[in-house]
């Protein structure tokens, strides 16, 4: 899979089938998208791109509008990539920088640089609620009157009783239901980053956990986990906080630290995989060092117990 940041065109400017959006999650609905483009680029011989943004466009708006609103994220870039080449459908994938400049730009010029001279493109498929240029001026009856190219709608899906969306996937793990948001996934939910060294209270606690770096998102599940990692070790199971820490820690930031079963080796720099099997509870706030060692120790019970159930 072909990835570049910015507006280049496709290898040796081959035509494509594209198709462009946040993917956030890659969940049921975008490999059936993905699925699709990938049938119809095989019909018409052409190769498929996904046109992605970053930052994604509500966070950017939210941001520069000093809100809150932006819908929280699900799947950080690097773990978005992956999940677009796990699903062999995709040839090639641009990765757009989302800003002012970016969302002052017309439909038109939108359609010329983007489509036109970078991805050449011959068939696009997006959702009919697909709004795009200054304004939101560009729509989906818009781009069906260029000419030039093929342009179809995105079809839905269902899954869990509803329409397969991001919106769901945040819903699910908001509300702790894992497994409801792995019927929408299609996948386990996970998160990946490199092992940092912390402050290690942890250690000091007996507990040693591996602190993963995350980009600095705002992420749609937090509390105490069961999880399942994955590294150079191979996998195991283990307990992972994810949240703010409040009983030590008086930042914003989410943090998620894991505690895996049985290991004694070092993880430092290591990239894990950090998938997410059931939830223990809600993050808490503790009196003290006694309190909290004593419901980590609590939680490591519970997750070898769940484990142990399977």
């Amino acid at each position: 899979m072909d990835i570049r940041f910015g507006i280049q065109p496709c290898s040796d400017s081959l035509p494509c089938a594209v198709t462009i959006g946040n993917f956030d999650g890659v969940h049921l609905g975008h490999r059936h998208i993905l699925q699709t483009l990938r049938d119809e680029a095989r019909a018409r011989r052409l190769q498929t791109a996904v046109v992605v943004f970053e930052p994604q466009p509500p966070e950017f708006f939210a941001r520069s509008r000093r809100t809150a609103s932006a819908p929280l994220r699900l799947t950080p870039l690097r773990d978005k990539l992956n999940l677009l080449r796990q699903s062999a459908c995709v040839d090639a994938v641009r990765v757009l920088r989302f800003h002012a400049e970016f969302a002052a730009q017309s439909a038109e010029a939108f359609v010329r640089t983007v489509l036109r001279d970078a991805l050449n493109t011959h068939y696009l498929l997006v959702g009919d609620d697909f709004r795009f240029g200054r304004g939101r001026e560009g729509d989906f009856a818009m781009l069906r009157g260029q000419g030039g190219f093929v342009v179809e709608r995105t079809p839905s899906i269902l899954a869990a009783g509803g329409r397969a969306s991001s919106t769901a996937v945040r819903a699910a793990l908001q509300q702790g239901r894992l497994e409801v948001a792995e019927q929408i996934l299609g996948h386990r939910y996970a998160l990946s980053g490199r092992v940092k060294h912390g402050a290690k209270l942890g250690r000091t606690l007996g507990c040693p956990t591996a602190n993963i770096h995350l980009p600095a998102h705002r992420y749609a599940l937090s509390g105490v986990f069961v999880v399942e990692a994955a590294g150079a070790f191979g996998t195991r199971f283990g307990v992972a906080s994810f949240g703010t820490n409040p009983t030590v820690s008086d930042t914003d930031c989410a943090k998620l630290e894991v505690h895996l079963f049985d290991f004694h080796g070092t993880l430092y720099g290591q990239r894990l995989e950090v998938r997410f099997l059931h939830k223990l509870r809600d993050e808490l706030r503790f009196d003290g060092l006694d309190a909290l060692l004593k419901q980590i120790q609590a939680d490591i019970d519970a997750a070898r117990n769940w484990v142990g159930a399977r």
